[in-house]
């Protein structure tokens, strides 16, 4: 029988809070759909400044409480790409509280409910990956903004996880960093629940944005915590040496093991041929 001074960690909101919170974010993501129409039109200090009070409102909202550890590039770093771990559609939000950028996201966003529209108005680059050859046109794009001094934001792991653990780091989103010798800022991505534990509401793997929305109003809070690495120069490197930095600056951050790791090369230390 559970012990009644044992503070309870599955604690959630009661339905009439649920509810309130749902209609504050509706008109929130209308509010949204009404700034996005402009947002093209704005010069870039502009924009992310839009962004980045759009994101703190969102998840002020959705109770998820953030902090971050490191240092986000500066106004001052011109090509500047980050590359994090995906556990939920919140990442991008998260991210752009701390630091704006423009993200690449899978063809299927564009489809979503306000949302994708939202977010195509906001300059996502989309990539059909089931297309193979998508790639390069996408990695046309990315090098264009970057170039432009846009800061530019990807997945490497392709997809969502649940935080448990890493899946292998891609490195083909990772070119246009080498075209621009760019700095590649590793992310760590992290989300726990009030007992300290890995939340089991953020996670975005195998329900419908729907039941995303649930899970996470369910909750009275969520934490998220960034952990931002040291900027790897890709100048001399290749794609696939930045992917395993990447790989592994963000393992250590959330101590999790490494998903790739080539024989004989010293964990930390990738090889030119990777």
């Amino acid at each position: 029988m559970p012990n009644p001074t044992t503070p309870a960690t599955t604690d959630t909101t009661s339905r009439l809070t649920r509810i309130l919170r749902a209609a504050r974010l509706l008109l929130h993501i209308v509010s949204g759909l009404i700034q996005s129409s402009i947002y093209p039109h704005v010069d870039q200090q502009w924009q992310r400044r839009m962004a980045k009070n759009w994101s703190a409102r969102l998840l002020s909202i959705l109770s998820i409480r953030l902090r971050y550890q490191g240092t986000p590039p500066s106004l001052e770093t011109l090509q500047a790409m980050l590359a994090a771990n995906h556990v939920s559609w919140l990442d991008v939000y998260s991210l752009q509280m701390v630091c704006p950028a423009r993200f690449v996201a899978k063809a299927e966003i564009r489809g979503w409910p306000l949302l994708g529209w939202l977010s195509r108005n906001a300059g996502t680059l989309f990539i059909e990956r089931s297309k193979r050859s998508d790639t390069a046109r996408i990695n046309k794009h990315i090098s264009e903004a970057l170039a432009s001094g846009d800061r530019v934001a990807v997945f490497p792991e392709g997809t969502t996880g649940d935080g448990k653990a890493l899946m292998h780091f891609h490195a083909s989103l990772l070119q246009p960093a080498v075209n621009v010798e760019a700095m590649l800022y590793p992310v760590a991505i992290r989300y726990t629940n009030m007992a300290g534990e890995l939340s089991t509401a953020a996670p975005y793997v195998n329900i419908s944005m729907i039941e995303s929305l649930r899970r996470i109003l369910r909750e009275p809070w969520i934490n998220v915590e960034l952990i931002f690495g040291t900027p790897i120069d890709s100048n001399g490197k290749n794609r696939r040496e930045l992917a395993r930095w990447v790989e592994h600056a963000i393992a250590n951050a959330l101590f999790l093991p490494v998903p790739h790791k080539t024989p004989g090369t010293p964990s930390g230390h990738p090889s030119e041929s990777q």
